[in-house]
C-alpha cells in the first residue's frame, strides 16, 4: 500500500499534462505604448515614461533634501547668488546662439543652460526648417545651400556657452503631450544639476532676449540682498506663467479628449490655458516633476486634435489648482498673434526688425516689461546682432 505522501506526489504527477493543456502560452512581455495621440502623432511608449519617472523621482528626492547652497559663517552669508536655468526646447538649429552668447557674457556665475533637442531631427540634417516651424513643429524644406546643423554629428553644440549642455532627449511634436514631457525633462535635469538654480526659464529656438541679462536678473530677484532671500523665503518669489480662464474656445479645448475625459481630476471650472513658455520658481518646478495625478489625464489621446494643445493646458491648470497666488498669471515672453495661421503666431522677417520693434515688444498692458519675444526667422539674426549692444542690451 502506498504511503500518503507518495500518493499525493503520484496524483500531482498525473495532473501535470492538464496544466500544459489548459494554461495559456507564456511569452516575455512586449513594450506597451500608451495609446497614440493621433494618427500622425508619435506614441508615448511605456519605456519612455519609465525613463522619465526615474529621473523625475531622482530630481524630486534630491531637490527635497537639499534646501539650498546658502551657508552662514561668523562673517555672515558666504554663498553665491541664486541662478537662472535656461531651458531650450528645440527641434532645429539654435540659430540665435550668437545673440544669446552676447546676452550671457560676463554672467557665468548666475546661469545654467540645458537643451532638449528632438533626436529624430538628426536624420534630416540635409534640410533646413521652413519659416512656419515652431519649437514643436517638424516640417522641413530643402536647403538652398549646405546647412551648418547642430545635428551633423549627433548632439554637437553650436559652441561656447552651449557646449555639453544637451540632455537626453526624446521626440517632440506640436500639440501633443510629448512637449509636456520634454519641459518636465528639462526641469528635472536642471533640478538635479545645480541646487543654485532658482528660476527656470523655458524658451525655444525662435526666442530672443529683449533686455540685458542684468535687467532680467533684477526683474526676477530685485537687488543682490533680495536675491539671497530666495534661499530662505522662496514663497516670496512668483512664477511667471500665463493662466487664462476666459478664452473663447476654452470648452472645445477641455473636451478635446471627450466630454468627460478629464473628470474627476480636472473639472471644467478649474481648466486653464496659457503660453507654452514660462519662468518657474524652484518650488513650482519641483511640484511639476513630482506631479502624477493630472498627467494621467493630459497624456490621453485627443479625439479633436485641432483643439488639443496639451503643452498650453497642463502647466497653467496644474499651477492654478496648486498655487494660484504664487503665480503672476502672465508670461514674460511676448508673442504676436496678429495674423496667426494654423495655430502659429506671427513670424518676424529680417525687414521687420527695427529699434521700434524691440521697444514695442517690450511693452505690456499690465505695466511690466517683457523679457523675451518670439518668433523670429533665422534671417533676423544679423539685424538683431547689429543692434544688440546699442538697443537690446542697453536698458
Amino acid at each position: 500500500m502506498f504511503s500518503f505522501p507518495l500518493a499525493v506526489c503520484f496524483a500531482l504527477f498525473l495532473t501535470l499534462p492538464l496544466v500544459f493543456l489548459f494554461s495559456p502560452s507564456i511569452s516575455p512581455p512586449k513594450p506597451v505604448p500608451v495609446p497614440p495621440l493621433a494618427s500622425d502623432s508619435p506614441p508615448l511608449y511605456a519605456a519612455d515614461e519609465l525613463d522619465d519617472r526615474i529621473i523625475f523621482r531622482r530630481a524630486a528626492e534630491l531637490a527635497s533634501s537639499v534646501g539650498g547652497p546658502a551657508k552662514f559663517s561668523r562673517l555672515g552669508l558666504t554663498k553665491q547668488r541664486p541662478k537662472i536655468a535656461f531651458l531650450f526646447l528645440t527641434n532645429s538649429d539654435l540659430t540665435f546662439a550668437p545673440l544669446w552668447e552676447r546676452f550671457f557674457k560676463g554672467h557665468d556665475h548666475l546661469y545654467n543652460i540645458y537643451i532638449h533637442a528632438d533626436p529624430s531631427m538628426r536624420s534630416i540634417n540635409t534640410t533646413t526648417h521652413s519659416p512656419t516651424d515652431t519649437a514643436s513643429s517638424s516640417k522641413t524644406v530643402r536647403a538652398t545651400e549646405p546647412p551648418k546643423s547642430i545635428w551633423d554629428s549627433g548632439y554637437r553644440s553650436p559652441g561656447k556657452v552651449f557646449d555639453n549642455r544637451f540632455i537626453v532627449s526624446k521626440r517632440t511634436e506640436r500639440a501633443s503631450p510629448t512637449l509636456i514631457s520634454a519641459a518636465r525633462r528639462l526641469l528635472a535635469n536642471a533640478l538635479l544639476d545645480d541646487p543654485s538654480n532658482f528660476y527656470f526659464a523655458l524658451v525655444s529656438q525662435h526666442c530672443i532676449p529683449l533686455h540685458s541679462f542684468d535687467y532680467m536678473y533684477r526683474t526676477l530677484f530685485g537687488n543682490s540682498f533680495n536675491a539671497l532671500r530666495a534661499y530662505f523665503k522662496p514663497s516670496k518669489f512668483l512664477s511667471f506663467i500665463e493662466i487664462l480662464s476666459d478664452e473663447p474656445n476654452l470648452y472645445e479645448r477641455y473636451t478635446a479628449r471627450g466630454e468627460d475625459a478629464m473628470l474627476p481630476e480636472v473639472p471644467f471650472e478649474q481648466f486653464r490655458v496659457g503660453s507654452q513658455f514660462f519662468i518657474l520658481t524652484r518650488r513650482h518646478s519641483l511640484l511639476v516633476v513630482k506631479e502624477r495625478r493630472l498627467w494621467k489625464k493630459f497624456k490621453l489621446p485627443c479625439l479633436n486634435k485641432y483643439s488639443c494643445y496639451p503643452e498650453e493646458h497642463y502647466f497653467p491648470t496644474l499651477l492654478s489648482m496648486a498655487d494660484p497666488k504664487g503665480c503672476s498669471h502672465y508670461t514674460l515672453t511676448r508673442v504676436n498673434w496678429t495674423g496667426c495661421f494654423d495655430g502659429h503666431p506671427h513670424l518676424y522677417l529680417p525687414d521687420e526688425v527695427s529699434v521700434d520693434l524691440i521697444y514695442q515688444l517690450r511693452e505690456s498692458d499690465l505695466g511690466f516689461s517683457h523679457l523675451f519675444a518670439r518668433k523670429f526667422s533665422p534671417g533676423c539674426l544679423q539685424p538683431l546682432m547689429d543692434m544688440a549692444d546699442e538697443v537690446i542690451f542697453r536698458d
